[in-house]
């Protein structure tokens, strides 16, 4: 079920144009969204093609993450655990889960209703990981999401000043336990090899050793539980301590600084394969990365110039790069709800639903499997999550289709076809040009439709199966002959929705 990674993308970073050989359709822009948000509804799609200017748009998404705000944080924010525990007796149903689920449904709105700012969220709380079941305060929870989204498209430099002193990293790798006559290791290990230079590339264990030292002092020593940790000069390590062969009197502000100087090339390398397996192909293509890296340091580390040059590119927009990559259960819930844009009934809550059918597929947001993360890719599809995959996309089918069904003909109305000189399903569609139709939603829903004309035929034909096989026959005059127009069409999208989600390649983006 994994992606063709035999091939190479050998397309350049130069700006995409559309020509007629690559054209600007349904395929690129669906393309784009799945990869920079979580998906496009038609509308978007639509004006997406009318626009006909790729490089606009990208512009416009990362402008528009670059200029949203975090969201508020909660009230409870800034509790400690006496506060927690006065609101708990006032109300006994909101025990500290209740506030941390407040919080995973924060990030799921936020996530359905974002693009580019909250996709880079998730991302982030898949790199600098902390678990939320392993720390207790749901304040630190809501402390930490704040930090993902005020530094998702910002300064990685800045990034990675905040988070190795916010509450939720300080418990989750021991900071709060790294005194100076007895330093914890943890967080000094993790800093190199998971958060900036990656596994046993360019620092030693020395280096891990002396910059313990140098991240000493931050201990919890309040009265009251899960208030904010902050730094104890007395618990803090006075030796002298090299590190990257620069030696001193290091402290906090002294590591970041040594670090950014002394290991710039590795940091940029690093961070930019990430984005590049992440947003592009798991098949990494080093070239690429090596000229990504050269914009980051020539930025000073702003993330914001890379995405642009990688989002606008050819080499983002070549075919090689689109289904590439599986769907994560985010992905896989996110983008069929937003691509279809169906109603629901009014007592269904969508975003629980939503939070909780990716956390079932393995995929609960703020709380990764490990110290590593998720590791995406074939993890996603394991028989026991495939067949789940299935069943919450039939059960979302089922529930929009129980709130109203001419909203599925609605939605195959008006459909584009390819690109915007192909134009839209039309009512007027009728008899044999039902493959038009059919290849349009293929390539609505497959990120390179498709190919295998005996697969398409199965698809058409479970399409075309409510009426008898003469309404397709070609003789638009016959009264007796299939049309776009007829409420049935709704049937008809239905069942080819319930039958392509079991299809592979509805599984990549």
């Amino acid at each position: 079920m994994s992606p063709d990674t035999t091939s190479c993308n050998l397309a350049s970073l130069d700006v995409y144009v559309p020509t007629p050989e690559n054209p600007w359709n349904v395929t690129r822009i669906h393309h784009l969204y799945r990869r920079v948000g979580f998906g496009a509804s038609k509308a978007q799609v639509l004006d997406a093609l009318a626009q006909n200017n790729p490089e606009a748009l990208v512009d416009s998404l990362v402008d528009e993450a670059l200029a949203l705000a975090p969201t508020v944080p909660p009230i409870w924010s800034t509790w400690n655990r006496d506060d927690f525990e006065a609101a708990e007796d006032a109300n006994e149903a909101n025990d500290t889960r209740y506030y941390k689920l407040q919080g995973k449904l924060q990030m799921t709105t936020d996530m359905l209703q974002n693009n580019l700012r909250d996709r880079l969220t998730l991302f982030w709380s898949n790199h600098f990981v902390t678990e939320d079941d392993t720390y207790r305060s749901p304040a630190y929870q809501a402390q930490y999401y704040n930090l993902l989204q005020l530094h998702a498209i910002g300064n990685f430099r800045d990034f990675v000043y905040d988070i190795g002193i916010c509450n939720a990293m300080l418990e989750y790798l021991n900071g709060d336990e790294n005194v100076r006559d007895r330093p914890n290791e943890n967080y000094a290990r993790e800093l190199y090899e998971l958060f900036t230079l990656g596994v046993d590339n360019g620092y030693t264990e020395e280096d891990i050793r002396e910059t313990a030292k140098a991240l000493t002092g931050y201990v919890d020593t309040n009265d009251i539980p899960w208030g904010d940790i902050l730094f104890n000069a007395n618990q803090f390590s006075n030796d002298t301590k090299t590190i990257f062969g620069q030696s001193g009197n290091w402290g906090y502000d002294d590591v970041i600084n040594i670090l950014f100087q002394e290991r710039t090339n590795q940091i940029a390398t690093f961070i930019c394969a990430k984005l590049y397996t992440y947003f592009v192909s798991t098949t990494c293509n080093e070239d690429i990365v090596a000229q990504m890296a050269q914009t980051f340091i020539a930025n000073n580390f702003e993330l914001a110039p890379v995405l642009r040059q990688v989002f606008k590119s050819q080499h983002f927009f070549d075919m090689e790069a689109i289904g590439s990559i599986i769907k994560s259960p985010l992905d896989l819930t996110l983008c069929f709800y937003n691509e279809l844009g169906f109603s629901l009934p009014a007592d269904f809550d969508t975003i629980d639903f939503l939070r909780d059918a990716s956390r079932t597929l393995g995929q609960d947001v703020l709380n990764p499997i490990d110290v590593e993360g998720w590791q995406g890719d074939e993890d996603w599809i394991s028989p026991d999550y495939l067949i789940g995959r299935w069943e919450v996309a039939r059960f979302f089918i089922t529930r929009a289709w129980a709130e109203n069904q001419p909203q599925f003909r609605d939605f195959v109305v008006g459909l584009p076809i390819g690109t915007a000189a192909d134009g839209v399903l039309d009512v007027s569609l009728s008899g044999a040009d039902v493959d038009i139709a059919v290849r349009a939603l293929i390539n609505y829903f497959f990120p390179r439709g498709i190919e295998d004309q005996i697969l398409f035929d199965e698809i058409s034909g479970v399409f075309r199966d409510i009426f008898p096989p003469t309404y397709y026959e070609p003789d638009a005059t016959d009264p007796n002959i299939w049309r776009l127009s007829y409420n049935e069409v709704a049937d008809q999208f239905v069942a080819l929705l319930d039958f392509i989600i079991d299809i592979p390649e509805f599984q990549l983006k």
